[in-house]
């Protein structure tokens, strides 16, 4: 009989770099084999302070690649040709440094030189610090590498050895071997060829040169969406409001300040779409007069009045446009989720909305997670607490078996 193991034949060149989690990177050799893998391991001149290269050679049986020049590994597997062997290149963990390094096309070290020589897949698993995991730094290194097309594979949160608590641990063995396992597992593409629009992000809406009406949304969760419906095989485009988030190369982007902005853009975008899914948090109202110079403060009054006018509805007018997509839209609630969200179904002509409870701490807003509970005409859904790339993977399966129907 055949084998069945979800990694038979693949190989793995696993780099291994210079943080306390390097003690995971054995058992993760071991696990990796253990599914069929092949593995050969690189290391940083920094992990070898914390896990030895004889630990990892024993547990891979092959041996330990760690240093650029060296002439005896260039007389066997070459740096070139290992870079040609790896059908996945798995950096965990992956520090700061490397990552930063990463960024740069750095190529003064094996696993870095490693990584622009190969033409190979590469996931990069972050293991830090929570202050240096969240530096800005940090993060536009990651958002730069995901747009080139490296997966971003955690981090995961709790107690960090330094003692402190929150995102930068390495993800669990057991989750790496199970996300190497879903990469080469045959891909599901329920949307291929399917246009999708989505609208993402805050939207600001000015008072005067200086200050604008806006929200708290990060676009985290739009963004989300457009990556996961993009993996699914879709032509997808995003209406984006003002956030510092990076997209695919492949995915379409169009930038907007206000709410009249996205919904020009939206309207315009109807031609060309299959699913619109109205992610943006909108301004509900604009101010009636926006001023040319900015408004000073007056010494003789303590308050100031502004009159505000409703924004248009953008998702209404698409659902009830001639040429209607399938529209879904969104419901950031702080109470009476399921009453809300079935009105505005209702109110607003949609086939699907996601509701999502703003008020509870740790989702929706600003956060790496979310919750929804997403009803139709006739059905609910229930998306449990997750990582906000995992949610949006849940709501696009359904989203596609409600489309098909």
């Amino acid at each position: 009989m055949s084998s069945t193991l979800p990694l038979q034949g693949k190989k793995i060149l696993l780099g291994v770099c210079g943080g306390i989690a390097a003690y995971k990177s054995a058992e993760l050799t071991r696990r990796l084999i253990d599914q069929g893998a092949q593995v050969r391991v690189v290391m940083t001149a920094s992990a070898k302070q914390f896990i030895t290269p004889l630990t990892m050679q024993a547990v891979s049986g092959y041996i330990v690649y760690d240093d650029l020049l060296d002439p005896q590994a260039e007389a066997g597997m070459g740096h070139i040709e290992l870079a040609k062997w790896a059908d996945l290149i798995l950096i965990a963990p992956a520090t700061a440094n490397a990552i930063a390094r990463l960024r740069a096309g750095m190529a003064d070290e094996l696993l870095t030189t490693l990584c622009l020589a190969s033409p190979s897949p590469i996931a990069i698993a972050p293991a830090m610090n929570q202050q240096m995991y969240l530096a800005l730094a940090t993060q536009e290194n990651l958002n730069v590498l995901n747009q080139r097309g490296m997966m971003i594979w955690g981090p995961a949160q709790g107690q960090q050895a330094c003692g402190d608590v929150g995102p930068g641990r390495l993800l669990e063995v057991p989750d790496l071997v199970q996300l190497s396992c879903d990469f080469f597992a045959p891909k599901e593409m329920p949307l291929l060829g399917v246009n999708v629009v989505i609208t993402a992000g805050p939207t600001q809406e000015a008072i005067d040169p200086v200050r604008y009406i806006s929200n708290h949304s990060s676009g985290k969760m739009g963004f989300s969406l457009a990556e996961a419906a993009l993996a699914m095989g879709a032509n997808v485009t995003v209406i984006a409001g003002p956030v510092h988030l990076n997209l695919s190369t492949n995915i379409k982007r169009i930038n907007i300040k206000s709410a009249i902005d996205m919904h020009q853009a939206s309207l315009t975008s109807l031609s060309e779409a299959d699913i619109f899914i109205a992610c943006a948090a909108v301004a509900d109202y604009r101010t009636e007069q926006v001023y040319v110079e900015k408004i000073k403060k007056q010494s003789d009054s303590d308050s100031m009045t502004l009159t505000l006018v409703k924004n248009p509805d953008i998702i209404a007018d698409v659902a009830s446009a001639h040429n209607r997509p399938f529209c879904v839209g969104f419901a950031a609630e702080t109470n009476d989720l399921e009453t809300y969200a079935l009105d505005k179904l209702k109110r607003k002509n949609l086939d699907l909305i996601a509701a999502n409870d703003v008020s509870v701490s740790e989702q929706g807003f600003n956060s790496e997670k979310n919750a929804l509970t997403v009803f139709s005409k006739e059905s609910r859904f229930d998306i449990a607490l997750n990582d906000k790339k995992e949610v949006a993977i849940q709501l696009l399966k359904i989203i596609s078996t409600e489309f098909k129907k």
